[in-house]
């Protein structure tokens, strides 16, 4: 008899539901468990989900259930915090989501979870650190969202100013998911074609690449002033991560990894690209920055462990 993969989601806010509903449109898993301190809202998700069973392209066992269901789940998906408000930054939120993450950590590793955590909840490259430390699991089985969602935001823009289908940009945010993060241009291409060779022949000029950026780092802030918040993108990208892990992909996602002295910095989780399978992360993938990247990668480290020092 086949393995069921079973996924826990804890939190249905907007970005679990939406993770859940990506993860059933894109038929990932067999069960899905969702997990709140308003047991009541994840009922409700877990009955309106199961009304769309019937267009689904697989079945999907969706209900709402508890931390003892962690026990037996492949993925514990956490979603669950504080939410960012508008002009707050993800760094703000890093005492109050410290706090609910540490007993949260301590009720599913309870349950006798012995799976892979992966972490949505912002700051998310700090508690991504806060799931491994009260965890104790390896460290690649403990996995942050990281800049997935900056580097697909940054692929759209750069596909929507070249006329070239997203999937064929390949263009990696690296770096704390917020303020200090960075596009790495030094390795990006359109179309098999460098970045570089597009500024040579002027088809786009250094400001307009800038611009692009800085649309990017701050496209969160820019939502939430008109919506309140930010959830589609995050549930599709989480789905993205998801996959690569449960088939056994292999896929290189730029995820908040653990560091052990690659780009020169450890002992921190951050958004890097990493080697995604079964297993987790296989291994953080080490590519050549420039000098002014690694001046401003080292630099989102440091802002990143005086921010978490406080709430270790």
């Amino acid at each position: 008899m086949k393995k069921v993969n079973r996924i826990a989601v804890v939190g249905t806010g907007a970005v679990g539901t939406s993770y859940c509903y990506a993860m059933i449109n894109q038929g990932v898993a067999e069960e899905l468990v969702l997990i709140d301190i308003n047991e009541a809202k994840a009922e409700g998700e877990a009955m309106d989900l199961n009304h769309g069973l019937p267009f689904a392209p697989t079945p999907t066992r969706v209900w709402k259930g508890d931390y003892s269901d962690c026990g037996t789940a492949d993925l514990v998906v956490i979603t669950a915090g504080s939410p960012q408000k508008p002009g707050e930054t993800r760094l703000d939120l890093v005492s109050k989501n410290a706090k609910i993450f540490k007993g949260m950590i301590k009720s599913i590793m309870d349950s006798g979870f012995n799976g892979i955590f992966l972490v949505a909840s912002n700051p998310v490259d700090i508690l991504t650190y806060v799931t491994w430390k009260e965890s104790g699991l390896p460290k690649e089985h403990v996995i942050g969202s990281g800049t997935v969602l900056d580097s697909a935001r940054l692929r759209n823009s750069l596909s929507a100013h070249f006329g070239i289908d997203p999937r064929n940009v390949h263009a990696a945010i690296i770096g704390e998911h917020g303020d200090t993060e960075l596009p790495v241009w030094s390795h990006t291409t359109i179309g098999y074609d460098t970045i570089e060779s597009y500024l040579q022949k002027g088809t786009i000029d250094q400001k307009t690449l800038d611009d692009i950026f800085v649309n990017t780092r701050d496209a969160a802030y820019h939502i939430i002033e008109r919506k309140g918040a930010t959830f589609y993108g995050i549930g599709m990208s989480l789905t993205r991560i998801t996959r690569a892990i449960l088939n056994n992909e292999n896929s290189v996602l730029t995820v908040s990894a653990f560091l052990e002295g690659q780009y020169g910095n450890s002992d921190v989780y951050i958004g890097v690209p990493a080697v995604i399978n079964r297993q987790g992360v296989r291994e953080v993938v080490e590519i050549e920055l420039n000098d002014k990247e690694q001046e401003q990668f080292s630099h989102s480290v440091k802002v990143l462990k005086e921010t978490m020092a406080p709430v270790l």
